[in-house]
């Protein structure tokens, strides 16, 4: 168990842990020569029964609370100290309102220096501390009168804590590991050390794990847990390892980083959070309001966006997007604090949410949604209610990482859901009723089109995308269609989506038409083609003959109308699709004119306008004045690829 002092400046709380365990926690020779403690201090108590109860002693001095927040983000257990003599002080009062914010349900008070007073106004410190407790997570916590100096309480106070520690429940080590840094320093012999408290999972050594958000890859060479040599670490001890790799040293290091498996590696510079705010504060958060984020040892800078409203009230509690200044590794559903930037004031705190909140449509009725659902704390209950909101479709690996779901944890959760995963890039998964509802919809609307446009080859995929209900965002889309396509339930012919059994063909004579202008419309002369009228003459077939044959043609999705009467094949169409986009790739500025398109297609400027135009239409290209770039979310509207992703087909079992 790790236990964490809190309390007022020079009111012993270093002195207590000294006294409990014999060791001094203050390391630093400032310290020592002041007196007073700047920076985080540990200490460690081996109990009769073979536990060690780790103490980490935090600095009381307003100007240093940012070290006490990088401290108390790991305690399993808050020790209030507050000094007879003062009583409650603003230090005592803003560290309680942390440890609340932070979730820490367990805690004891030592009422010290009771050396200095008399009974009377110990009982008068006893009762201020009671009120000062009521309506907080420490609530009804005992208080044990101590003395350093006589020795008054110490043995009680150990009993205590052991009490605590015996009936403490051992902390969960599902989910992958993870230890927030507080300290990195060389050891002579041994190299880089780091040290911190296990928030989830188990190390061990020889394990290989990554510094997040810098992404350094390091091996773990020992530990030590508890201030003992071990071979594992786990959640509930504070580990000191000893790390190797490549880039790895005392300066590629820094407290707040966070060492932990590679899998969790994602860190995030925006998220939603659920936000409380503190009754102290003068006047409300408005949009965009400067804050200090403290989220686990990790402290940066940060923008408050309010979603529930304009601006949070004091004493309010709400959601809001915080806009980091730099990346940090985190977990859903971790606590944090804000403070002012001034570091005068704690101003609010609370827990997140989603680690990949949108820039945009962040109030929009589907993102409150999503929200409420991924606000529940049990993972099972949040994917489930997820994936019954649009739109409907999860990327599970994903949401297990930033939620730290462990692998067998992950496997369970997909069996009892019963959750469909789709395969492709996209990582989508699907409930059951979802997929189902989907198939149903996609093959009923294929069918209607068929029957509506029986001589046309299929639909386009956002078309048909916008006519299925449930309506999947477009990379889920994608891998649905995939996974139809994988099943034989549709088949798909480049762009075009159709139900196997449909084929759209044309009439005889528009059929012998098509195969004598076909080969014309290629080879050598596919960026130049004939025109309706020359091709009619080539063929001795009627002009409007012709004309028409072409037009359906293009229905079937074999050529393109790029002028009046000027059809090109669909291979060539994207095939000149790519060249503008060689042109961009190496144009230092990233545009394409009709001069240097005219240049690589060889043929005359007027062409070279009309097919530049031809993409204007379509949305392939983006034009602005004489200059054109390329759209990227367009550029493979041509292609004669399949649609569909390479995967494999849905699974209903595996994560």
């Amino acid at each position: 168990m790790i236990v964490g002092t809190a309390g007022h400046v020079d009111h012993g709380k270093s002195a207590l842990v000294r006294a409990l365990t014999g060791v001094d926690p203050d390391r630093l020779e400032e310290e020592k020569r002041r007196g007073v403690s700047i920076d985080l201090g540990f200490a460690y108590l081996p109990r009769p029964d073979g536990s060690v109860l780790g103490f980490v002693d935090v600095p009381g001095h307003e100007r240093f609370v940012r070290n006490m927040l990088a401290g108390a983000s790991g305690i399993d257990l808050a020790l209030l100290v507050v000094a007879a003599d003062d009583g409650p002080m603003p230090q005592t009062r803003e560290h309680l309102a942390i440890v609340d914010l932070l979730g820490v349900r367990r805690g004891l008070v030592a009422l010290t220096k009771c050396d200095l007073v008399d009974e009377a106004r110990r009982a008068q410190a006893m009762a201020e501390i009671a009120a000062l407790l009521e309506g907080t997570a420490l609530d009804g916590a005992e208080i044990v009168p101590v003395s350093v100096v006589t020795g008054e309480g110490i043995e009680p106070l150990q009993a205590r804590l052991d009490a605590a520690g015996a009936t403490a429940s051992r902390p969960s080590a599902e989910g992958r590991f993870r230890l927030a840094v507080d300290r990195c320093f060389t050891l002579s012999g041994a190299g880089t050390v780091v040290t911190g408290s296990v928030r989830d999972g188990v190390v061990r050594v020889g394990d290989h794990v990554v510094v997040s958000p810098s992404g350094l890859e390091a091996r773990v060479r020992a530990i030590h847990a508890q201030n003992r040599p071990a071979e594992e670490g786990r959640p509930g001890e504070r580990c000191a390892l000893n790390l190797a790799g490549p880039r790895i040293s005392k300066d590629a290091i820094a407290r707040g980083d966070v060492v932990g498996a590679a899998e969790l590696h994602a860190p995030t510079d925006r998220i939603d959070v659920a936000l409380d705010v503190l009754a102290s504060e003068p006047k409300p958060l408005g949009p965009w309001a400067p804050v200090r984020l403290h989220c686990g040892a990790a402290e940066v800078a940060a923008r408050i966006v309010p979603l529930d409203g304009e601006a949070l009230a004091p004493g309010s509690r709400a959601r809001a997007q915080l806009v980091l200044d730099r990346p940090i590794a985190a977990v859903a559903q971790d606590r944090f604090v804000l403070r002012d930037t001034s570091g005068a004031r704690t101003v609010a705190g609370g827990r997140i949410i989603d680690l990949r909140a949108p820039a945009r449509r962040r109030r929009s009725p589907e993102r409150r949604a999503q929200l409420d659902a991924l606000a529940l704390p049990r993972h099972e209950a949040a994917l489930g209610e997820l994936l019954a909101v649009p739109p409907h479709a999860v990327d599970l690996d994903a949401f297990l990482r930033d939620r730290n779901v462990g692998p067998e944890a992950a496997a369970d959760l997909v069996k009892r859901l019963g959750l469909v995963r789709l395969g492709g890039r996209s990582g989508a998964t699907l409930s059951a009723e979802t997929w189902s509802a989907f198939r149903a919809a996609a093959t009923d609307a294929l069918g209607r089109h068929h029957e509506q446009n029986p001589d046309l080859q299929g639909i386009g995929a956002e078309r048909l995308r916008l006519s299925v209900e449930p309506r999947l965002a477009a990379p889920a889309f994608l891998a649905a269609i995939g996974a139809l396509q994988r099943e034989g339930a549709i088949s798909a012919d480049g762009a075009w989506i159709r139900l196997p059994g449909h084929i759209a063909r044309l009439g005889e004579s528009d059929e012998a038409i098509w195969a004598g202008a076909a080969p014309r419309l290629a080879g050598e002369v596919r960026f130049r083609p004939p025109r309706v009228r020359d091709l009619a003459g080539d063929l001795g077939e009627d002009e409007a003959d012709v004309r028409r044959a072409l037009k359906l043609v293009g229905r079937l999705g074999r050529v393109d109308e790029v002028a009046h009467d000027h059809f090109f094949l669909r291979e060539t169409v994207a095939e000149m699709v790519e060249i503008a986009a060689d042109i961009v790739a190496a144009d230092p500025s990233g545009v394409v004119t009709a001069a240097k398109f005219r240049d690589r297609m060889d043929n005359g400027r007027k062409v070279a306008i009309q097919i530049l135009e031809f993409f204007d239409r379509h949305g392939v290209t983006i034009r602005r004045g004489d200059e054109r770039r390329i759209n990227r979310h367009r550029r493979d509207l041509f292609r004669r690829a399949d649609i569909v992703e390479q995967a494999p087909a849905p699974d209903s079992e595996a994560t």
